[in-house]
């Protein structure tokens, strides 16, 4: 039972994740700023990761049990690919924000919007993951709720530096905001993808 809530929960974290990618892209059509087009870059190799664990959740589901040393490898796999995706995303933010320091500001309402419901949804995927980790240890959800942890301090970060965008987009500082916005948010995303890696994997049944 325990093990077809975590598939669920999954597959609502690829379902629910998917729309951010394309609104933010279609959203950079129409206004751009340093923030947003990194939050475009980072959500999208989130989304990656995300798809390839439930993937190989549902996997272990049938041949893991029978198979503990497939099950661990498996297990590493993802935790390595989640890292590898935080540290991407975060080294994209750093290459665009300081790329795009320069580049006009216009409409980022979509990816404030986006951000902001991302801090609901994560928030309630990362204490869905731990609460489901306590009643079942299981590394593929342990990695999960670390990646969910992430996303939820990055969203609230985009979320404060659009608002400045929103509120003062002409203000001398509001351009220094947007891009430090995006360089804390990437040096968090690198050290959280290396600490992922870099963990054990957490003890499971």
């Amino acid at each position: 039972m325990k093990k077809t809530s975590g598939e669920r929960t999954l597959r609502a974290s690829v379902l629910l994740s998917s729309p951010g990618p394309l609104v933010l892209g279609i959203a950079l059509i129409y206004g751009r700023s340093a923030t947003q087009l990194a939050d475009f870059v980072r959500r999208t190799a989130e989304l990656a990761a995300i798809i390839v664990s439930w993937i190989v959740f549902r996997a272990l589901q049938k041949d893991g049990e029978n198979d503990p040393a497939l099950k661990r490898r498996l297990e590493r796999a993802v935790k390595s690919g989640v890292g590898a995706a935080l540290c991407l995303s975060g080294l994209a933010m750093l290459f665009i924000a300081f790329f795009s320091a320069h580049s006009d500001q216009q409409n980022v309402i979509p990816g404030l919007i986006i951000a902001f419901l991302g801090v609901i949804v994560n928030s309630w995927f990362w204490f869905r993951y731990g609460k489901l980790y306590r009643e079942k240890p299981d590394a593929i959800l342990a990695v999960q709720s670390r990646l969910y942890r992430a996303k939820t301090v990055v969203d609230v970060c985009v979320v404060l530096a659009l608002l400045f965008v929103v509120l003062a987009p002409k203000a001398a500082i509001t351009s220094i905001v947007d891009v430090g916005g995006s360089v804390v948010v990437a040096l968090y995303l690198v050290r959280s993808g290396i600490l992922t890696i870099r963990n054990k994997l957490p003890a499971t049944e």
